[in-house]
């Protein structure tokens, strides 16, 4: 694994993720929008959709846990999400709009200067967190 400091851009993540030892753990699909993202699917997590940007300094990474009016008493779970976010390494809970319909979703942020090694990390810690949320949190605020 080369782990050489760089500056990475999506297409050279997308060309790191996507050869090697990477492919057994995850799929690099490349989206071409006003801002190019990845779309990798982590294997090991169930085939978990993560979602990769390079924005100016960050490369962020992010996945969609579930639809926020789906979520019974949202009130009292954001409120505990805000405080118990230090408790989840790594990650951050944000609330994006996705067609029209606003979900939860689990962030990451790195340096663009991260090594490949710690981009691997990120997205590992990320997916863990997010099945963990899925299945945790979810559940304990369920209706």
């Amino acid at each position: 694994m080369d782990d050489a400091p760089r500056s990475w851009t999506v297409a050279t993540l997308a060309d790191a993720l996507g050869t090697g030892e990477h492919t057994q753990e995850l799929s690099v699909e490349r989206i071409e929008q006003a801002e190019p993202v990845l779309k990798l699917t982590m294997h090991h997590f169930g085939d978990l959709a993560i979602f990769a940007s390079v924005a100016g300094e960050q490369i962020v990474v992010s996945s969609l846990l579930w639809p926020v009016d789906e979520q019974a008493d949202q009130h009292a779970f954001n409120r505990f999400l805000l405080k118990t976010q230090k408790l989840v390494p790594l990650s951050n809970f944000a609330i994006a709009e996705v067609g029209g319909r606003e979900y939860y979703e689990l962030v990451g942020e790195l340096s663009v200067e991260s090594s490949l090694r710690t981009v691997l990390i990120e997205l590992r810690v990320l997916a863990q967190n997010a099945i963990e949320a899925a299945s945790e949190l979810r559940t304990e605020f369920a209706a």
